[in-house]
């Protein structure tokens, strides 16, 4: 079993009209569903500002503007029945392609080729059964007026 380590995350959120774009998961250990906005693992010697270029090209082939970092969280939780430790730098973005905010929801790909859908999501959309991750990040969304 490898180490326990810290993990060093990038997630964009794309607000746009007191919605978000985000990703839905199933913890069926828990039973719960889990909203996180796009983004991923940031890479040695990558800039996390970088990175989230790099993932949404990577899971959407889109091209973003308008960066800029929000916010940093931590993140101490257990998942699939496993402890995990993630320190998480919050930005915002804009997609060039201004139909993308229309859709209800747009297609990704993962790393490992497993396709999903990101879809667009009120504070409504979130309760503590079904919480949006990492743990601080509604809060901080709503202290911005970013989440409506």
């Amino acid at each position: 079993m490898p180490e326990p380590r810290i993990r060093h995350l990038a997630l964009c959120i794309f607000h746009h009209q007191g919605r978000i774009l985000v990703n839905e998961f199933v913890d069926p250990v828990k039973g719960s569903t889990l909203y996180r906005p796009l983004g991923g693992g940031i890479e040695f010697g990558e800039r996390s500002a970088d990175a989230i270029v790099r993932e949404i090209r990577e899971e959407l082939d889109q091209p973003i503007t308008d960066l800029r970092l929000i916010g940093t969280l931590e993140s101490i939780f257990t998942y699939l029945g496993k402890p995990g430790h993630e320190v998480v730098q919050v930005y915002d973005a804009r997609f060039e392609d201004a139909t993308l905010y229309r859709l209800p929801w747009l297609e990704g790909v993962e790393s490992d080729g497993a396709v999903f859908r990101a879809k667009w999501c009120d504070s409504t959309s979130f309760s503590d059964a079904s919480p949006l991750v990492p743990e601080g990040l509604q809060a901080l969304l709503t202290s911005l007026s970013l989440l409506g």
